[in-house]
């Protein structure tokens, strides 16, 4: 396993106890690593005239099938307005449909179009590719460790919501 830059031949354990700078280099290996693994899919979104926002929404839809534009404003944090004009752009070039709730009428449920499914599709591929050869090249055990280090930087609100879309359908 190869080591942090400025942690070379130190045991997991010692890395408990991180200097700012190692710190630092994370803070910005963690910026430019969220580049590259939003570059993809901006490309593709771009030739769209879509944004990080639409991508956002078009994957938890595609997670959530049914989920309703509340529990999405939750998700994904951002005001009603916001999240308004993104539906809006979504829903009238046919990538995503919106329901009305069968038990309280004031619900709107959201669902991918196939187009949106297959936006999803070309998105999360990319994505997928990006992460797959990472993963390869750090190797099994950066694999758990990292995705420990993402839950244990979420905050609770966000904790709870991840976890629920782990949570077997």
């Amino acid at each position: 396993m190869a080591d942090l830059p400025g942690t070379q031949g130190h045991t997991g354990e010692s890395l408990l106890f991180l200097t700012d700078e190692q710190l630092r280099q994370g803070i910005e290996a963690m910026f430019f690593a969220y580049r590259g693994f939003t570059a993809d899919p901006d490309r593709i979104l771009s030739e769209m005239h879509y944004g990080r926002a639409h991508h956002r929404a078009v994957h938890f839809i595609h997670i959530v099938p049914g989920t309703t534009v509340n529990n999405l404003l939750s998700i994904l944090g951002v005001t009603k307005q916001s999240l308004n004009r993104v539906l809006r752009t979504l829903i009238d070039d046919g990538l995503v449909e919106s329901r009305i709730g069968r038990t309280d009428k004031r619900e709107r449920h959201l669902f991918l179009t196939p187009d949106g499914r297959d936006l999803e599709h070309r998105l999360s591929d990319a994505q997928r590719a990006r992460m797959r050869a990472a993963y390869r090249q750090a190797g099994p055990e950066a694999v758990v460790g990292f995705r420990k280090v993402l839950e244990a930087m979420m905050d609770p609100d966000l904790q709870r919501h991840y976890s629920g879309l782990r949570e077997p359908r």
